[in-house]
């Protein structure tokens, strides 16, 4: 299938304001205008999917019949090792109805604590978000990223949100919760780019907004020297 570049608008499918900054931040270096969900008024559908990328289709199909323009969906969640992958695609619903991620984590730790996985050994963990590109007229383009790290407890760290506080991606010392917006999922020169929503997005950057990175790189660079 030949890849689809995205140009002009694009509707931002998710409620969460979160992942809402993190994808307007990916986005702006392309000159893509982006506009959410909830600016639009568009209800949240039901997530009635078994995988990550069912789910990320769910919502960008959803946005993109309902605004009659492209859509721009993630989904993502916490997979742990000792949980047999939980809680996976119900990684928010874990927070309950509010998505207290403070509960969400402390349920996370209870748990693990009932499996014994205390050392850092038995509490091996991996984000993984699918990020979908979803056309009115039925065209999909879909990523993936991962990326591994240990969970620590107790929570580190305020700058995040979910379950970036007891998450220390591997090689690394300091919690998401610790790190930079830019550190995570800023592209380089900027950031390194190491959330897995991040990595998603660099795949989906070459195949689908590389061009108009490039220009909106260069007409940067002439605004400057002007």
């Amino acid at each position: 299938m030949e890849h689809r570049r995205l140009t002009g608008r694009v509707v931002i499918a998710t409620h969460n304001p979160g992942k809402l900054k993190e994808m307007q931040d990916l986005l702006a270096p392309y000159g893509i205008e982006a506009v959410s969900a909830g600016e639009l008024g568009l209800p949240e559908p039901e997530e009635t999917g078994t995988t990550f990328s069912a789910n990320a289709l769910i919502k960008a199909q959803a946005a993109a019949n309902a605004a009659q323009m492209p859509a721009f969906a993630d989904d993502s969640g916490l997979c742990v090792d000792a949980l047999g992958g939980q809680p996976g695609i119900y990684s928010a619903r874990w927070g309950g109805p509010e998505k207290d991620f403070q509960m969400a984590m402390e349920n996370v730790q209870a748990l693990l604590i009932t499996v014994d996985a205390l050392s850092a050994e038995k509490r091996k963990a991996k984000f993984v978000s699918v990020l979908c590109l979803a056309w009115p007229d039925g065209h999909v383009e879909e990523f993936e990223g991962t990326v591994a790290g240990t969970l620590v407890w107790p929570p580190r760290g305020t700058k995040g949100f979910g379950y970036d506080p007891m998450f220390v991606p591997e090689g690394f010392t300091r919690s998401f919760g610790e790190m930079s917006a830019e550190e995570k999922h800023a592209m380089p020169p900027l950031g390194r780019g190491l959330s897995h929503r991040a990595r998603a997005f660099r795949l989906l950057s070459a195949a689908c907004l590389e061009a108009q990175g490039q220009k909106a790189h260069g007409q940067a660079a002439e605004g400057q020297e002007a």
